[in-house]
């Protein structure tokens, strides 16, 4: 079994229903936690850790029947733009919009906001992260229409939020409390979908406060996908981060003209790193969470890849892979290398052509370590 099934989009005609809908996917991460394999000539979002996609390919392909191909906008550095080229041939050029460097999620937002407020001042951006694993694509996909809906009929900022099942210390938290009663109970009979009002952001928690976040039952997981109208993301800009605001404007301006990449140059030159989370999320008026309940993973580490990838298609399609006594091990490779494994558990193996990573189970966060030491030893050819 695949980790993401294909399913058919449970209506087609949405797309063409609602043309004001687009899809922002933020694709310039490096993914310094699944080194050995992501590098930054090749990150994590450009590969295909499962047999049926890569990740940004699997991304846009949950956005079929949703929102229209040249709707989609997918934003990257000057590397990825090539990549997305490639594997995503589909995708109009207009709509790959290259930052010059990265600078976080928050000038990225504001970066593809101005660009959609340029084409369409009645645009709906869905954003989502290039390197999501999801199953029950038509769960997510009733999700993100109910999230449509909220953003145009409340003017709030709109997240999906995950309910969660362990004290996990990975992700950021979202505390929910109330809301509309006649929204929230439209959206769950036309959708089958929970919602709520967003009283408070709370950064990735520590393993102890991560466990009273469980058992009190009023927090999700922070999932990344965002969903507002961009006036309203606008507003906020311009409210909680008037600099940004300042520099989209300009950018918008300069959208579709000769000064285009000039100007964007010149505003990433000065502009600060900042998380859309801290940036505006944690700061704005009105915030609402919908509830998924389609099994999802942001693929940030070695330890979540392990919980989606088949082993067994694994040994069928690596037939020179000899585990003997060694239970819940993971081992990637080069496929015309032969490895064997004996007597080690819980561990993860990844070997590429210059590199090996092994590593016990629940300690691949400490990978990004790795990648800072190789940093700091200046051995950027392994980075």
């Amino acid at each position: 079994m695949n980790a993401e099934p294909l399913l058919a989009p449970a209506d087609s005609n949405y797309a063409a229903e609602h043309p004001n809908a687009f899809a922002v996917v933020m694709a310039g991460g490096s993914g310094t936690r699944l080194w050995p394999l992501s590098r930054r000539h090749l990150p994590k979002q450009f590969l295909d850790f499962f047999g049926d996609g890569t990740m940004i390919c699997k991304t846009v392909e949950r956005l079929k029947g949703l929102v229209r191909d040249e709707n989609i906008i997918i934003v990257t550095n000057a590397s990825g733009r090539k990549l997305v080229r490639k594997q995503l041939p589909q995708i109009p050029r207009k709509n790959i919009i290259v930052e010059p460097v990265g600078r976080n999620t928050a000038p990225c937002v504001a970066l593809a906001t101005a660009f959609i407020k340029k084409r369409n001042p009645n645009g709906v951006m869905c954003v989502l992260p290039a390197d999501h694993v999801i199953q029950n694509v038509a769960r997510f996909q009733e999700t993100l229409k109910a999230a449509i809906e909220v953003a145009e009929k409340t003017f709030a900022l709109v997240t999906i939020g995950m309910k969660p099942t362990r004290p996990e210390t990975g992700y950021g938290y979202i505390q929910i409390n109330g809301g509309d009663p006649e929204l929230i109970t439209s959206i769950k009979v036309r959708f089958g979908v929970n919602a709520h009002k967003v009283k408070t952001f709370a950064e990735k928690p520590d393993i102890e406060t991560a466990q009273r976040f469980l058992e009190s039952g009023d927090f999700l997981w922070n999932s990344g996908v965002f969903v507002w109208h961009v006036d309203a993301i606008s507003r906020e800009f311009e409210r909680s981060m008037p600099q940004l605001f300042l520099d989209m404007k300009t950018i918008q301006e300069a959208v579709g003209t000769r000064a285009e990449k000039k100007t964007i140059e010149n505003v990433y030159s000065w502009t600060h790193s900042i998380s859309i989370d801290y940036g505006v999320m944690e700061k704005a008026e009105s915030v609402y969470v919908l509830e998924g309940d389609f099994d999802w993973s942001d693929a940030g580490s070695w330890d979540e890849i392990m919980k989606f990838r088949n082993h067994d298609l694994e040994r069928e399609e690596n037939r020179n892979l000899f585990l003997h006594d060694s239970p819940n091990t993971l081992v990637y490779k080069p496929k015309h290398k032969t490895i064997a494994v004996i007597g080690i558990e819980d561990a993860i193996i990844v070997e590429t052509a210059d590199a090996l990573l092994v590593c016990k189970r629940g300690r691949s966060q400490d990978v990004k370590n790795i990648v800072d030491a190789l940093k700091r030893k200046e051995m950027e050819e392994y980075i």
